[in-house]
């Protein structure tokens, strides 16, 4: 007698339906997914939409660690014996996003070798990219790293050309992606705008011609005021 083949095992699909241990839910703008401190015991995924990772220190002050959309996965801690979430999670797009319970993922990912992998690789990604953003941090000027993440948030890479960035991503947050304050950030987007490197368009876009402030020490990124001195103010 035959024995009947077990059907194929398709992630996307997965991830894309309840079943057990597993909703789907939508997300307003500015929603709290879930606090820092709060009890760490689900994966989430985003099907759609943007999503805000901030963390505050005992002194209260805030800083944006990660900007994440569809396709990624985020509150994997709890999979690493995490009790508590170190970080807080908040939709700054409508999000559809699909919530594992831990017990469920880690069942899944024993149980199905096609989800490990896509898992595995969505880690993997993630570690390289917290590397270089450690290396931009420690060595790269305050201008470039601004460059580095506006050509990130446009998805710079994706068939060779920035996407306009959706989302409104105010100066103050994108100072606090860089460790820097508004008033520089507000002086290298003037900068960036004058030389044709980014438009105002009712969305933010950005051009190729940016990765220059990323590759190259041009002469005209050096010229005005110095990244050891405060920007102008608004």
């Amino acid at each position: 007698m035959r024995k009947k083949s077990k059907a194929s095992f398709d992630p996307k699909t997965f991830l894309a339906k309840v079943g057990d241990g597993k909703t789907i839910s939508e997300h307003q703008t500015n929603h709290i997914i879930f606090s820092q401190g709060d009890v760490a015991d689900a994966v989430f995924y985003i099907q759609k939409g943007e999503v805000k990772l901030t963390v505050i220190s005992e002194q209260g002050k805030e800083a944006v660690v990660g900007i994440l959309r569809s396709g990624h996965f985020f509150g994997e801690g709890c999979l690493n014996g995490h009790p508590l979430r170190v970080t807080t999670a908040t939709a700054i797009a409508e999000c559809l996003i699909t919530r594992i319970a831990k017990e469920a993922m880690i069942a899944t990912m024993h149980d199905e070798p096609e989800f490990s992998e896509l898992f595995m690789a969505y880690l993997l990604t993630r570690n390289s990219r917290i590397e270089e953003d450690l290396i931009d941090q420690l060595f790269n000027s305050s201008e470039k790293r601004l460059a580095r993440v506006l050509l990130l948030l446009a998805n710079f890479g994706k068939d060779a050309r920035p996407e306009p960035i959706v989302g409104k991503f105010s100066q103050e947050t994108l100072a606090e992606m860089i460790g820097t304050t508004r008033s520089r950030v507000s002086f290298f987007m003037n900068k960036f705008r004058k030389l044709g490197y980014i438009e105002y368009n009712g969305k933010l876009e950005i051009h190729n011609s940016l990765l220059n402030v990323v590759l190259y020490d041009k002469p005209e990124i050096k010229t005005g005021n110095p990244d050891n001195e405060p920007g102008s103010s608004d």
